[in-house]
């Protein structure tokens, strides 16, 4: 069983007729997949412009979903539960700030994309989370492999954790 922290507007992206309408076929996305994968799944949203007055919070099956109270980021949120975590993440995130964070505390992050390939190849059919066709494949982030120190044919630490995690899920 994994451990996974999403941000979950940058899950989404930003192309959608209605957010309110993405984020509920999101959750219902991740719930399914942590039933389905016996994951813990924990979905970060900002609630930091429209949001309660104080952090919200939602359990169904393996997923939680956590809305950050108002004036609060989730970014900022999700920083704070991995900076107190008592497990191994596995963060998803194309937010540099939330993705180096991650690396740098030691757990494995994922970019966004990533994930949304194995929330598509575990669905059936039907459009992914983006709105794509399936089979749409994103480009890998490109790995530089000029002036690196090592054996170029070996995988970084970063890298050998990032498949680790990918092969959990």
């Amino acid at each position: 069983m994994a451990h996974i922290l999403i941000d979950g507007y940058n899950l989404i992206g930003i192309a959608h007729k209605s957010l309110e309408r993405a984020r509920q076929d999101l959750i219902q996305t991740l719930h399914r997949y942590a039933v389905v994968h016996k994951h813990s799944i924990t979905v970060v949203f900002d609630g930091w412009k429209d949001g309660e007055a104080a952090e919200t919070k939602m359990n169904r099956g393996g997923l939680t979903v956590i809305y950050s109270g108002l004036g609060e980021k989730a970014d900022d949120l999700i920083k704070h539960i991995l900076a107190s975590a008592a497990r191994a993440w596995i963060v998803v995130s194309s937010d540099r700030g939330i993705y180096d964070f991650a690396v740098k505390k030691g757990f494995a992050a994922l970019k966004a994309a990533e994930f949304a390939k194995k929330l598509q190849g575990a669905s059936e059919t039907g459009p992914n989370i983006n709105g794509e066709a399936p089979g749409k494949d994103d480009e890998d982030v490109d790995r530089k492999t000029s002036g690196q120190k090592g054996n170029p044919k070996k995988l970084s630490k970063r890298e050998k954790k990032k498949t680790a995690a990918l092969k959990k899920l």
